[in-house]
């Protein structure tokens, strides 16, 4: 797959065959490929906890909350639950505040979880303190995301915002997850040739 597969391919899947594990081999793999993303003066405040066993996937998903524009579902079915999870983690001895090195390494763990045929969903309505707990972080530690993975059992469609400007994601009567997307044109602010 090249880059422009590999990003449309990813997209955030909260519905997974549960049948299929994840190995920790792939996720240190993962996230080893992550630590060499660039970071903000080069500090490397980010740790990351890697769970892949059933007691504790399960333990961490009574922690998370889905998708805040279905409220009529509580998440993933017993299942339909991830077989793995990555905690970014925040170490503020090496750094007190971010400065914005987040993004990159989680997009970079889901876009090598998509090339290896899995997927996945960032999720930041988590209990915080709970995982805290879960994974018996130092008190100089904080948790910033939960990315759920596992192998893909749900259809996802990008489609266009319409003229009402409606953003939220939305299912159909076959379960079907449409994700609306702005243009090209509404993001553009300027150009400049």
């Amino acid at each position: 797959m090249n880059l422009k597969e590999l990003v449309l391919k990813n997209r955030s899947y909260r519905r997974f065959d549960q049948t299929k594990k994840i190995e920790m081999k792939l996720l240190r793999e993962w996230v080893d490929l992550a630590r060499k993303t660039p970071s903000g003066t080069n500090r490397q405040p980010l740790k990351y906890a890697l769970i892949s066993g059933k007691a504790k996937a399960a333990e961490l998903f009574d922690t998370l909350k889905w998708a805040g524009y279905l409220p009529e579902w509580d998440g993933p079915a017993e299942g339909e639950r991830p077989t793995a999870y990555v905690v970014l983690v925040h170490d503020k001895s090496i750094m007190p505040a971010l400065i914005g090195d987040q993004g990159i390494p989680v997009q970079t763990i889901l876009l090598a979880a998509t090339e290896a045929g899995y997927g996945g969903c960032i999720l930041g309505a988590i209990d915080r303190p709970k995982i805290a707990e879960l994974i018996q972080l130092p008190e100089q530690m904080e948790v910033l995301w939960v990315i759920a993975l596992g192998v893909p059992a749900e259809e996802i469609h990008m489609t266009e915002v319409g003229f009402d400007g409606d953003i939220k994601y939305y299912r159909d009567e076959k379960t079907v997850h449409y994700v609306p997307k702005r243009s090209l044109a509404e993001i553009t602010i300027s150009e400049f040739e």
